[in-house]
């Protein structure tokens, strides 16, 4: 039987969640990949026990994890309800609803039926009354966002969800959506958006700056560009990367010639000051006052204590973060 280290919260840094009294890691883990069917059920127990041995509390799902979809939310839930159950309460559990997830016009975007419903096979595939977090997953065009909203109010109204977050929202659409939730007296508290080196959308979209207006939480995902701000892509492309054998996210086209030199002028820079191209991208992003936690994801466990080891380097300094936006200025987006 699973026993937690009992030093877990030692090591680890907890921030406040926007204006609210939830409190998350510096560093949460994303099952987006590695949970799926085609994934070794001894590794993802193997990954969750070590992150929470190492004080991550937070692991952040959706419905359509996989694959194939909706298999991240099963193989979670068993590890839960075999190994973790005692230690409920001093974990945050949060899922999804918003992209396609089955077949006909009801399982995708941001209708009541819709989001309503797949709460419900994600409380059923996780084995859990309620999750802690419950968001939308993308804005919705063709939904009004009163409807949206006031679905999320249902989740928290029914004990489904303690908190809702938006995820992949832009600055006025967050702005109107957290007027409408403010009325309906619903617990909002965070977003989650893309933001690493690489990819500035929310800076140039109002997200970044209506976070810091509205008092919001803001936990990023794909700190690392899916493995480019890594070393794994230096000299090519291996055999077993990502790129390699699962495109579906990233490809070999998204690294141009002129990406791939400023990530090895990014290389150069981390190397010269003792530290990795990976763990100056993961403290860039927590230095940032906006975000509250970084999702992390992780094939192995060996990979989540090195993340971790990020909290205790010292902070990037003015000069520093400077000559990272010198690098990237020609290709950032």
């Amino acid at each position: 039987m699973y026993q937690a280290d009992p030093n877990r919260y030692q090591e680890m840094e907890y921030r406040r969640t926007g204006h609210s009294g939830l409190m998350l890691p510096a560093l949460s883990f994303g099952l987006w990949h590695n949970f799926g069917e085609n994934n070794k059920f001894n590794n993802m127990q193997q990954l969750i026990f070590t992150a929470f041995d190492h004080g991550i509390t937070h692991f952040d799902l959706a419905n359509n994890y996989g694959p194939t979809p909706g298999a991240a939310e099963i193989n979670f839930g068993k590890i839960l309800h075999q190994d973790l159950k005692d230690y409920r309460d001093q974990l945050i559990i949060s899922t999804k609803a918003g992209y396609e997830m089955w077949d006909g016009p009801y399982g995708n975007w941001g209708s009541r039926k819709s989001l309503l419903s797949s709460l419900d096979q994600s409380l059923n595939r996780l084995q859990l009354d309620y999750v802690d977090i419950f968001y939308h997953h993308r804005m919705d065009p063709e939904t009004p966002l009163e409807e949206t909203m006031l679905a999320l109010a249902q989740a928290v109204k029914s004990g489904k969800a303690l908190y809702v977050g938006l995820s992949n929202y832009d600055g006025p659409t967050l702005q109107r959506a957290t007027e409408l939730l403010d009325d309906l007296k619903v617990p909002f508290i965070i977003n989650q958006n893309r933001y690493n080196l690489l990819d500035r959308t929310v800076e140039k979209n109002g997200l970044l700056s209506s976070v810091d207006d509205l008092q919001k939480g803001l936990i990023t995902f794909s700190p690392l560009a899916q493995g480019q701000l890594t070393n794994r892509y230096l000299d090519g492309i291996p055999a077993d990367s990502r790129i390699g054998h699962d495109p579906r996210f990233l490809n070999a086209k998204m690294l141009t010639s002129d990406k791939l030199a400023a990530i090895q002028k990014l290389n150069t820079m981390a190397v010269e000051h003792g530290i990795t191209l990976a763990e100056m991208s993961l403290k860039w992003l927590l230095q940032k006052p906006e975000v509250t936690s970084v999702l992390i994801g992780s094939s192995k466990p060996d990979q989540i204590i090195d993340n971790i080891g990020v909290l205790a380097i010292a902070d990037l300094t003015p000069v520093e973060l400077a000559e990272i936006d010198h690098i990237l200025a020609p290709i950032i987006k």
